[in-house]
């Protein structure tokens, strides 16, 4: 029942917006290439368009809380980022990390989002989650998710 009410929400959600509001859901994306998710979400920006995030973001994924406007971005009681210092293979195809990605990336992040980081030791080769009160203190809730708990 409670799939079928979240299911519901994003339908009428979805049926209430037009073409120029589209969006843009994030879930269970563990990351990849930085290069790759700037250009992604320069282009998302560029559109307008609403992000949701509804799952794990972590590692590259994350370049969305800076390449996005935060009135953009809406979470669900689902959602989760991950972070960590950006890493690179050495010749033997061991990951070592790679310190000026690692600035470039956390440089990309708002200044609540650092702020967190940093009390958690900075990034490091072990990943931090960033979820549940935490996170929704620093973005809103998803209308979707709000409604969906609202019509149980």
């Amino acid at each position: 029942m409670k799939l079928l009410m979240g299911l519901l929400a994003v339908v009428v959600l979805l049926a209430s917006m037009g073409s120029s509001h589209a969006v843009v859901r994030i879930g269970e994306d563990r990351g990849g290439r930085i290069g790759t998710y700037v250009d992604k979400y320069q282009e998302v920006r560029s559109s307008g368009e609403m992000v949701i995030i509804d799952g794990l973001c972590a590692s590259a994924c994350t370049i969305v809380l800076g390449a996005i406007p935060h009135d953009k971005i809406c979470v669900t009681s689902h959602a989760a980022l991950g972070f960590h210092a950006a890493w690179d293979l050495d010749e033997d195809g061991h990951a070592i990390t790679n310190p000026e990605a690692t600035h470039m990336l956390y440089a990309m992040y708002p200044a609540p989002v650092k702020k967190w980081i940093n009390q958690r030791g900075g990034l490091t080769p072990h990943m931090i989650y960033l979820r549940g009160k935490e996170l929704t203190s620093m973005y809103h809730p998803c209308f979707l998710d709000a409604r969906a708990s609202t019509q149980h």
